[in-house]
């Protein structure tokens, strides 16, 4: 062998760490962690890496770049996210040594009941067209973590944004094949094609796209602030849209909205505390999950094996029994949220389980009274700020509602309400907010920040958490290593707010897993699926504070970039 090609092989050796390969079992190289120390960005497309990089750069720190971030990631993955949706998010503050947890999720229209469905003898909500809309909260979840903690004015973190959006971009792989299946269902709602289907075509990948409507939208925020968008000319463009169009929100219920600041909840798990948002999210389910794994040794059973993967699925239909029962708007329910995630609890639930055996159905705890396309970003500055961020309108383009000349759809979170049980805790009432499945999460280590992390995917999320958790803790895998590893992925044949699953559901798994995992949990009773699907979409940011280092990853099933400096 020639001598450089040997130095080469060698240095790629020294560069990787292994884990399984998702097609035929062998090992593969996932590549390196990003390491810097002045500041760190990890999103889900490059260009909103990059942007939040110029802020910092700029002087701004992690808050300042992930608005920003997120402002271009809604015109780069519009079929994920957008103005037009609603945002979470946990901000480590450096100076106070404190976890902020912010809510901005919108409300159902006052004038919508769960009496309309009843008289027009619909079960469910549909996803598409007017009725799913829930007024969007995300640009007022921007304003308010602008002002707690930012340092930049609103204008200079979405110039950018506006920049890309009047010059226009390239379209990258992933993100193309999502606006096109998106789109598919949506292209004769009012205002869908003019702004997303240019020539009548959604974009390939490479393609340059321009939406002149939404850097206008911006540049109306950037000038008149959070009230542009639900007191003047954005927030009139929507209701008399909706008015045109059979919807039900209204100027009222955009004038009228607030996010909320919340405590984040948590469970310490093997010396790591977790930290997710209470419900109206799902956030609640990765600490139920986290509190019955922590009774079993994991790294004995092994990664990829038949008895973790059968104990992890388990687990999980006993929490999401919980999700669909208990789960809601805390400001119209009383929640048992503490007793859920109380070690005890798990321990009660834990009895329910059978090492041997898929379990057909399980019933929903006594405690006392599905797809999603979603972004998720990660930002770390100089000063030790860190914010975990997530952003969606729910499904691939929302509700596909498109109102007059603004450049962004309206999500369908309204979908996920309860029309059919008017006792149900998520069941739909005027001015609530819906069950939401994006949740942003957060890990401290003996009081200081190790890990801000999140997983994209509807009902994928809590188990995405959880399998990164334990592969980090407990099977020891690198900060990127954690997230290319192959992973698994549990649905019922229950709604996604059902109550029971009557079949065992269905356990699928990625490429990479053996044969003989695949053997024995099928004589378990699970029923096993291999194949592609929404596993999720992970960034992460690790800081090393021996080191003052940050750790970024970006997994390999999006078109993400971690980046720093």
């Amino acid at each position: 062998m020639k001598p450089f090609l040997l130095l080469h092989l060698l240095m790629l050796l020294c560069m990787t760490t292994f884990a399984q390969h998702r097609i035929d079992g062998h090992q593969y190289a996932t590549r390196s962690e990003v390491l810097a120390r002045h500041g760190m960005a990890a999103t889900s497309q490059p260009l909103a890496t990059q942007v939040a990089l110029h802020i910092l750069r700029q002087g701004g720190n992690a808050i300042d770049a992930a608005i920003a971030a997120n402002a271009m990631l809604g015109l780069v993955e519009p079929a994920s996210c957008g103005i037009g949706g609603d945002l979470f998010a946990i901000v480590w503050e450096a100076k106070s040594g404190k976890l902020w947890g912010l809510n901005a999720s919108g409300r159902s229209p006052q004038a919508l009941s769960r009496e309309y469905f009843v008289q027009h003898n619909m079960e469910y909500i549909p996803y598409l067209g007017p009725l799913p809309v829930t007024v969007p909260g995300c640009v007022d979840g921007w304003f308010e973590l602008q002002q707690k903690f930012g340092s930049m004015p609103m204008r200079e973190l979405l110039q950018p944004a506006i920049n890309y959006a009047e010059e226009g971009f390239p379209v990258s792989e992933v993100i193309a094949l999502e606006m096109a299946a998106g789109s598919k269902a949506r292209a004769e709602l009012p205002g869908f094609a003019e702004t997303y289907l240019p020539g009548g075509q959604s974009p390939a990948p490479g393609t340059i796209f321009k939406n002149p409507d939404l850097a206008h939208s911006y540049r109306l925020i950037a000038e008149g602030g959070r009230d542009a968008f639900y007191k003047g000319k954005i927030a009139r463009s929507i209701d008399a849209y909706m008015k045109a169009h059979g919807g039900f929100l209204r100027y009222e219920d955009l004038a009228t909205h607030t996010s909320s600041w919340v405590q984040p909840i948590s469970t310490l798990y093997r010396g790591y505390q977790v930290w997710e948002l209470p419900p109206n999210g799902q956030g609640t389910a990765v600490l139920q999950m986290l509190n019955m794994l922590e009774a079993y040794d994991l790294r004995s059973m092994g990664f990829g094996s038949a008895q973790y993967l059968h104990l992890l699925t388990e687990v999980k239909k006993l929490a999401y029994e919980d999700r669909a029962r208990f789960y809601a708007d805390l400001d119209m329910n009383q929640l048992p949220v503490e007793k859920l995630i109380s070690k005890s609890y798990a321990q009660q639930r834990l009895k329910l389980y059978d090492p041997g055996q898929a379990a057909r159905q399980y019933p929903a705890g006594t405690a006392d009274i599905e797809e999603g396309n979603t972004v998720y970003l990660t930002v770390a500055d100089e000063a030790g700020n860190m914010v975990s961020l997530i952003q969606s309108i729910y499904t691939g383009y929302g509700s596909g509602m498109v109102p007059d000349g603004l450049g962004f759809v309206l999500q369908n979170r309204g979908q996920m309400f309860n029309v059919k049980d008017p006792g149900h805790a998520n069941a739909l009432e005027p001015g609530k907010r819906p069950f939401h499945t994006i949740i942003p999460a957060f890990v401290t280590k003996d009081g200081a920040p190790w890990l801000s992390f999140g997983v994209m995917g509807g009902a994928m999320q809590p188990q995405g958490h959880v399998q990164v958790l334990v592969n980090l803790i407990d099977f020891g895998m690198g900060l990127q290593e954690a997230g290319d590893a192959p992973r698994m992925r549990h649905t019922g044949s229950s709604q996604p707010v059902g109550s029971i699953m009557l079949d065992g559901g269905v356990l699928h798994l990625e490429p990479g897993f053996s044969q003989a995992t695949l053997r024995q949990l099928r004589s378990m009773g699970h029923q096993v699926q291999v194949e592609k699907g929404i596993y999720g979409g992970y960034q992460a940011i690790m800081f090393q504070a021996k080191t003052g280092v940050y750790h970024g990853a970006s997994e390999s099933r999006k078109d993400g970039q971690a980046a720093g400096f």
